[in-house]
């Protein structure tokens, strides 16, 4: 029999690799950046076009490469930045593993242009799903410039699963944020159709989180230090009163590498334990420096997962460096209410001794003397340091002149007092209509109603989001919006990627009932609201509106008004816990039977269930 195994040409290969490393135009970006970064460059510009479907191009300052390593770069497991497998637990590259150029290679056309420092000319190489179409020399400036076009041109199937230019330009940002917050001694700018969208000079840890986030990001941040022999941490936590809903702003690195970890996450989230509200997000930015043999990197292509030696230790050392740093900038409450914090000593002060304080003593002070009061008052006119005490009115002194006064306690029988019970009534008694209950609130969750058959048993939150739902669709599909205005405009400070959002959902929210004054780069102004939803609340919906929409924004505008709709219901929904008064319950049910579908939620759950009497006749038949 002919053999039946066969090695796979190098462009299969390479689009099959291409599956793992390559998920989307964001892909591209992260492994370009990178590859810049371990180029030593010291100013990236990142250009897109069509949020990276048309073009991705990163251009750098780095070194750059010769002719030789420009053609070699392409071939898979090509790589600068290890020689042996002992390199792995050394790392102190971004890139390692030889397969990020040769992938996007063989899905994309790659124009590169590369020179030395030492060269007098560059080398300019165009590469068509991993064919070299050219190679030939050019007069180019020290570094590198990657260019990007088509990607997926030749797997239809995987461009066809790429989703809208909003969502795929979010995640762009998403790699580009990260990236830039792992370096900020490298100058970053980002480009998209042709408009400046970030420019990140080289700065400090502490001014690159607020550039590359809002201006407003600067009061919310409490510096995180601790250096142990096991990891050095850096870096900000937010205060508990700016904590959102989505867990959007939340950064974690390890030797200056994003990587994602659930376990580190609740080491933070252990230190904000009792000081946020349920469902709030802390935002973090947080350096840790560990030892590269102490860790290992190569799990996944994307490099984002990391394994740790010792992660026991590791989660309790971040816990207590958070909680400390939260409890020295008095962000976490203390239980004593009557502390007087001019009291407290500051934390740089802990390792300086005390002054021995000077005492003053008068000699001449002789409490057994019988003219004590005399030398005392001698002794200060002296220039002895005692004063004289001020002279404190005797109690009896209130009461001088009331025995001259007529005798009031034998006329006090003569005033009449009104009576504090008020026995009348402003209706008779068979005028009174008394109020029959009908409705009974169960563990503040429940709400049940008599009905002819039985009764009905009522979830108090799904029914409200039904009936909220229900209103703020009509409003928006079928009649105008009525809003109240505020009597001071509001302003909401959001993130560059929520802003865009916001512009995006704007004629949506208008006819919800919001009314914006201003839209700027960094926060809105709001001057009116719907007419059901309460000053507080904005910031809430708001935020709970971006985190549902952060998975990108439906095409069609009944799909966004619903998505819209929903969110706010479960925004300003009744939670479960809330007790309610017999005229809210008896609103409640009466509001939901009169909508369009009673039976669920907006989010499909069943709002209501039925009892009649003879399934309760049943159970006590047992």
């Amino acid at each position: 029999m002919s053999s039946i195994i066969q090695l796979l040409p190098d462009h299969v290969a390479n689009q099959i690799a291409a599956g793992e490393v390559v998920q989307r135009p964001a892909s591209v970006v992260k492994e370009l950046l990178e590859n810049a970064v371990d180029a030593n460059a010291t100013d990236i510009k990142l250009i897109i076009k069509d949020a990276g479907k048309s073009l991705v191009q990163v251009i750098d300052n780095g070194k750059g490469m010769n002719v030789t390593d420009a053609r070699l770069c392409f071939e898979r497991h090509a790589t600068s930045k290890i020689r042996h497998a002992e390199d792995l637990f050394t790392l102190h590259t971004k890139g390692f593993r030889g397969e990020a150029l040769a992938s996007i290679a063989a899905i994309a056309h790659v124009e590169m242009k590369t020179k030395q420092d030492q060269e007098e000319l560059g080398t300019q190489i165009v590469i068509e799903g991993s064919k070299f179409v050219s190679q030939e020399s050019a007069v180019l400036p020290k570094g590198t410039s990657f260019a990007v076009k088509n990607l997926f041109f030749n797997i239809p199937a995987r461009r066809n699963f790429l989703k809208s230019d909003t969502v795929e330009y979010r995640h762009i940002v998403d790699e580009f944020q990260r990236v830039a917050l792992a370096h900020a001694n490298i100058h970053f700018t980002f480009y998209h159709n042709g408009s400046e969208m970030f420019n990140l000079p080289s700065s400090t840890l502490r001014q690159r989180v607020v550039n590359v986030f809002s201006g407003k990001t600067n009061e919310k941040l409490v510096p995180v230090q601790e250096e142990t022999e096991i990891v050095t941490i850096q870096g900000f936590v937010s205060k508990p009163e700016f904590a959102k809903k989505n867990r959007g702003e939340q950064f974690f690195f390890v030797n200056d590498r994003f990587i994602k970890s659930g376990y580190l996450h609740h080491a933070v989230m252990a230190a904000y334990d009792g000081i946020l509200k349920d469902g709030a997000q802390p935002s973090y930015f947080l350096y840790l420096s560990v030892p590269p043999n102490s860790i290992d990197i190569n799990i996944h292509p994307t490099k984002t997962e990391i394994k740790f030696d010792d992660e026991s230790a590791l989660y309790a050392i971040l816990r207590a460096s958070i909680k400390h740093s939260l409890g020295q900038f008095n962000v976490a409450p203390v239980l004593d209410f009557e502390r007087d914090s001019n009291l407290d000593t500051p934390y740089h002060y802990k390792d300086l001794e005390g002054a021995v304080p000077t005492i003053q003593v008068d000699s001449t002070f002789n409490p057994f003397s019988d003219d004590k009061v005399n030398k005392h008052y001698a002794g200060a006119s002296s220039g002895s340091s005692y004063k004289k005490p001020a002279a404190t009115a005797n109690w009896e002194s209130l009461y001088v002149g009331l025995k001259q006064e007529a005798d009031f306690t034998t006329e006090s029988t003569e005033f009449s007092f009104e009576s504090e019970e008020v026995t009348g009534s402003l209706f008779n008694d068979e005028e009174v209509e008394h109020v029959v209950q009908n409705v009974y609130q169960i563990h503040k969750k429940y709400i049940v109603s008599p009905i002819k058959s039985g009764m009905v048993i009522v979830d108090q939150q799904r029914a409200h989001q039904r009936v909220l739902y229900e209103q703020f669709l009509t409003n928006m599909t079928v009649h105008q919006a009525s809003s109240q205005q505020l009597l001071f405009p509001l302003n909401l400070y959001f993130s560059s990627s929520e802003m865009e959002l916001i512009d995006e959902l704007k004629l949506s929210l208008v006819n919800t009932g919001f009314v914006f004054e201003e839209t700027n780069d960094d926060h809105v102004v709001i001057s009116g609201i719907p007419v059901n939803v309460t000053e507080s609340e904005i910031s809430m919906v708001l935020e709970q509106l971006l985190s549902d929409l952060h998975d990108g924004i439906p095409e069609n505008s009944f799909s966004q008004n619903d998505t819209i709709a929903k969110s706010m219901a479960k925004s300003l929904a009744v939670k479960t816990g809330i007790s309610l008064t017999i005229k809210e319950q008896e609103n409640l049910v009466n509001g939901l039977f009169a909508c369009k579908d009673p039976n669920v939620s907006p989010f499909q759950k069943p709002t209501f269930i039925t009892m009649r009497v003879e399934d309760i006749d049943k159970k006590f038949a047992l």
